[in-house]
């Protein structure tokens, strides 16, 4: 009876002492097995192969592999409720965007996640610009000229975009409302598709990313007017910005940035943030992010959850603006 007892009381002890083990004692240790990275868009893509790209290096630093599994579908929404829903143990991550986590909230009548409640930001990696674009063929050099012939021809013109609440899709609406001008959408299943029909005259202008533009106005196929971000792009000097061609303050990117399921210890939130930030640094990824047309941008886990909530903000009055609906 009595070794009973003492085995009870040792029993008791450790698990005292296990509850009362501080969670950095877990943290430090942290990863101690592969992670998971979901990316809710499909392999093969620049968002994908960004992902790819960090999580190698990532690995490296971390001394455990971090396996990259794609999840698209409903707009990224697949992917972020799966992670959403994870145990927030650090072992799941989500290579998160603009539109599952700031827009699709507005889009969706109905989301199974809360992107600010569900998720702990880590940091952001990177910004890609979005770049006004017409065919050679049309008489417009300048952001102006655009308007003016969008004025000239109200709902005559129409634009590309990747889908109906895409990025490009509500930049060109958020340029539409800003501008005082009425351009026909065309929704595409990606702007490569767009991109195809801009060539062949069909679609007068859009929004969209240097990879996919870029190579044909090196051909002297299509031309650049305008660029999304607040300062010119470094892929692209000599186009002005949006902003410069007076419209102050006006800024529209595809954003991507690492975050956790809401609960993740705090410890691990702060390893994962130092690391990324570290990665990012590195030349090497730089060169690599640049052949993407990828900006590579940091942030603690506050500033990102700050600007998660600003986004959140401002994509929904364009949405509400556009009147778009998803499923």
């Amino acid at each position: 009876m009595k070794q009973i007892f003492k085995r009870l009381c040792f029993g008791l002890s450790i698990s005292a002492l296990l509850i009362a083990a501080p969670q950095g004692t877990f943290a430090q240790s942290y990863p101690t097995k592969p992670i998971r990275l979901l990316v809710p868009y499909a392999a093969g893509g620049a968002t994908d192969i960004m992902a790819r790209v960090v999580a190698q290096k990532l690995s490296e630093n971390l001394g455990q592999q971090m396996v990259v599994e794609n999840r698209p579908g409903a707009g990224g929404n697949i992917a972020a409720d799966a992670v959403a829903k994870a145990e927030p143990d650090g072992y799941t991550l989500f290579f998160g965007s603009t539109g599952p986590l700031v827009i699709n909230p507005s889009l969706y009548a109905k989301l199974s996640f809360e992107p600010v409640k569900d998720f702990a930001p880590i940091g952001l990696v990177g910004d890609m610009p979005l770049f006004l674009v017409v065919p050679v063929s049309q008489p417009v050099h300048s952001i102006k000229d655009l308007i003016a012939l969008a004025k000239a021809k109200p709902g005559q013109l129409n634009y590309a975009s990747s889908g109906v609440g895409g990025t490009t899709h509500l930049a060109m609406e958020l340029f539409k409302t800003t501008a005082g001008v009425d351009i026909l959408h065309i929704p595409y299943k990606g702007t490569a598709a767009g991109v195809a029909d801009m060539l062949a005259g069909n679609i007068q202008v859009m929004f969209d990313v240097m990879a996919t533009s870029g190579p044909h106005v090196k051909t002297g196929k299509l031309r650049f007017i305008g660029v999304t971000t607040t300062k010119r792009s470094a892929f692209a000097p000599d186009v002005p910005t949006i902003a410069d061609a007076g419209f102050p303050g006006f800024e529209a990117t595809f954003w991507t940035g690492f975050l956790a399921p809401a609960g993740t210890p705090r410890e691990i939130i702060n390893k994962l943030s130092a690391e990324l930030a570290k990665v990012i640094a590195l030349p090497e990824l730089r060169e690599r992010f640049a052949t993407l047309g990828m900006e590579p941008r940091t942030s603690n886990p506050e500033q990102f959850a700050a600007f998660i909530r600003s986004e959140t903000v401002k994509w929904a009055k364009v949405v509400r603006d556009s009147g778009a609906k998803a499923d």
